[in-house]
């Protein structure tokens, strides 16, 4: 018998039919998301599931899904989906880890670039006076020569300092797995210290993934530490930061403005995670908030999803998987272009 296949979410047409060569599959064809118990209701009768970031899966997400063999997850950051338990169940986890990196870094400097020009207000000015023509208002911040800090290295954070060297930014990092000299030297990096990173930096960008270690890492202290007037880029997890602090910061006037495509209460696995944007973000003037668009590239979408579906495949096929967290394989080195 084939294997039954879950979708969580609306996927290109290329990956349902590559899925329907080895499965029988069960798909969501619409751009919402199916509730958690709709989920755990479909999954129950599903040998494999395509996952989503929209999904949350757990120990009772698990208990009540015995019969789910393996999880392809059409995304890089995990944090959503309990590895422990999926190993407690036998269940294979699997991710895409080289395929969102370049996307993410585009989106980062067009968030910059946004809020540091004053796109956005300018947009809105235009839409909604009578537009005359130049005044001297809307001045901001340009990217040439800029300090930027950058926390966190992988390759997220390398792709976006590669991208900033067109701009002749003076690049400074924090990790706590610094990189080697050499690949230091061919990004034009200097390494730093956090409290160093935000007291210099005119934009300071979040490029770590989400732990108990980096949780909240951008809190009302590490605010306060931050250069007068700075801006704060959040493409990474939402719960990097601690939203109210930031909105405090912003109404104060020490943060010179915040651009996020990602935010707290899209971080499931947290149970005291806020349950929506606070307010103060979406109706300040000097925030940029996008969907989590950092994968939206079309072209790209379809082959994470399908990356996903072919670690599916392997599975049944028992073949290691190319982005193996749990299950026949460990992850492979991510190698960015």
């Amino acid at each position: 018998m084939k294997p039954r296949i879950l979708v969580t979410n609306w996927v290109h047409t290329e990956v349902l039919g590559f899925l329907q060569t080895f499965g029988e599959v069960e798909a969501n064809v619409t751009r919402v998301p199916w509730s958690r118990e709709e989920v755990v209701v479909r999954a129950q009768h599903c040998d494999a599931m395509l996952a989503f970031m929209t999904d949350h899966v757990d120990e009772p997400f698990l208990s009540r899904c015995a019969r789910l063999k393996v999880i392809g997850c059409a995304l890089k950051g995990a944090d959503n989906y309990d590895t422990e338990a999926c190993r407690r169940h036998g269940v294979a986890l699997s991710i895409v880890p080289d395929l969102l990196t370049v996307p993410t870094a585009e989106l980062t400097v067009g968030l910059m670039i946004m809020l540091g020009r004053h796109l956005l207000e300018g947009d809105r000015l235009v839409r909604t006076t009578r537009f005359n023509g130049w005044r001297p208002i809307l001045f901001g911040k340009g990217l040439d020569g800029a300090m930027v800090g950058i926390l966190g290295m992988g390759a997220v954070g390398q792709a976006i300092a590669h991208r900033l060297r067109a701009f002749r930014c003076q690049i400074s990092y924090a990790d706590d797995r610094p990189l080697a000299p050499a690949k230091e030297d061919a990004l034009c990096l200097l390494r730093s210290e956090l409290p160093r990173l935000l007291a210099e930096s005119d934009y300071l960008v979040l490029a770590l993934p989400l732990s108990p270690a980096s949780h909240h890492i951008i809190d009302a202290d590490a605010l306060a530490q931050m250069k007068s007037g700075a801006l704060l880029i959040n493409p990474a997890r939402g719960s990097l930061v601690d939203e109210a602090a930031v909105a405090d910061a912003l109404e104060r006037g020490g943060l010179g403005g915040y651009a996020a495509d990602v935010f707290e209460t899209e971080d499931w696995a947290l149970p005291d995670r806020p349950a929506a944007i606070d307010a103060r973000l979406l109706n300040h003037p000097r925030t940029v908030l996008t969907p989590h668009l950092g994968s939206a590239v079309d072209t790209i979408r379809r082959e994470i999803a399908m990356a996903a579906a072919r670690d599916i495949r392997r599975f049944f096929e028992g073949q290691p998987l190319h982005g193996g967290l749990v299950g026949r394989q460990p992850i492979q080195p991510v190698v960015l272009a």
